[in-house]
């Protein structure tokens, strides 16, 4: 979170939602099924379980029932964070926020959930697309994996991934055996081959998160997969919604009941286990799942408006698939508030204010961060990491 104030914003989802809570007047809108940790680097691609690549909302740790306008006052806000971020000029971030809600806004009116897989992508998420389809898995798999037939493994000299001492190891094996055995959405006829730690995504620091390497005992399709186990946590937005949640069976069945019901296809392999108590997510690890690279469009400003355009159908897009369900809004109640008026100045205003305090705060952070040596602690840290593994 100490490299700029926009990574400081997309780990500090808690302080969003706690002031947000608490604001007055703030317009709250029907309430619908939303991911929760909304920005501009939640959305990308990944390959789904017909085997196609899809462009979509990705992250949903932190999914939960609650305002819709919840889910497009934080993705508004994170434009004017990031963009200040990248140093695109505010009068730009302020057009791309208004386009993003005027956009939401009249797909919810329409009714209509829609999405955006390779063959009807248009401009530079075609262009990512396309690219992204026809990465081969074997490449990927020789960048995160030894392959040589004496010494299969994942590469531990990767940044993000640690050894783990020999019980853990042996415990987290046996336990995905199991789960390849029984569970429905698991890959058929596999083994493990190798396990390690793996560190990834801002706000999951902290939690326990393992790549596994599994090999196909079948002479026909991929040899390997890789298989992502993630630790499932509560969402840090339920003390602050009032409205009565479903009973899940885990804090994973949450996550991937909801991501079910908000994306057009869902990722390969998407499941849940429960190892030592604590419930994990399941899923292929993606090695086609990537998000837009703003720094590179900061002078390409219709290619800019294209993907935030984008971005606003799918949030709408998710939100109407999921109406109906488990107390969210009907469809009919999403267009109509999609078609009222005022909410929108609101929201923007909301998110341009909120952009100032979170760059105070990423200030605060910073000097308590340089004042106690975080920094160098961070290194420390770092250097000594896989062997607290």
């Amino acid at each position: 979170m100490m490299e700029n104030a926009f990574r400081f914003f997309r780990g500090t989802c808690h302080l969003f939602y706690e002031d947000l809570a608490a604001a007055v007047d703030f317009p709250a809108g029907p309430y619908g099924w939303i991911c929760g940790d909304l920005h501009l680097e939640n959305f990308g691609s990944y390959r789904s379980d017909n085997d196609q690549v899809y462009f979509d909302l990705n992250d949903f740790d932190e999914a939960i029932l609650a305002p819709v306008t919840w889910e497009a006052v934080r993705l508004v806000t994170s434009i004017f964070v990031g963009f200040e971020s990248l140093g695109i000029e505010q009068r730009r971030a302020e057009k791309m926020a208004k386009l993003y809600l005027k956009s939401y806004a009249a797909t919810l009116a329409a009714g209509k959930a829609d999405y955006i897989e390779a063959a009807m992508a248009k401009g530079i998420i075609s262009d990512f697309l396309t690219g992204v389809a026809k990465r081969k898995q074997r490449i990927i798999l020789a960048k995160k994996a030894n392959l040589r037939k004496r010494r299969v493994q994942i590469i531990t000299d990767n940044p993000k991934h640690f050894k783990l001492k020999r019980a853990t190891k042996e415990a987290l094996a046996e336990h995905v055996t199991a789960w390849l055995k029984v569970d429905e959405h698991s890959p058929y006829n596999y083994k493990v081959v190798d396990g390690v730690f793996r560190l990834a995504g801002t706000g999951s620091v902290g939690l326990e998160r393992y790549a596994f390497l599994l090999k196909s005992l079948n002479k026909t399709g991929y040899k390997y997969i890789l298989l992502d186990m993630k630790e499932a946590v509560p969402s840090s937005l339920s003390r602050f919604v009032s409205i009565a949640q479903p009973e899940w069976q885990s804090e994973a069945d949450r996550v991937i009941s909801a991501q079910r019901r908000m994306q057009n296809r869902c990722p390969a392999l998407l499941s849940t286990s429960v190892f030592r108590g604590k419930s994990f997510v399941m899923q292929e690890m993606q090695p086609s799942k990537d998000s837009i690279k703003f720094p590179l469009l900061r002078d390409r400003y219709r290619d800019m408006y294209a993907v935030i355009d984008s971005m606003a159908m799918l949030t709408a897009s998710a939100q109407l698939r999921s109406s109906g369900q488990d107390g969210s809004a009907t469809t009919d109640e999403l267009k109509a508030f999609g078609l009222a008026e005022g909410w929108q100045e609101v929201v923007l205003d909301y998110a341009a204010r909120y952009a100032q305090v979170v760059k105070e705060n990423y200030e605060l952070f910073m000097e308590d961060a340089q004042r106690d040596g975080m920094a160098d602690e961070a290194e420390e840290i770092e250097k000594e990491g896989k062997a607290a593994v």
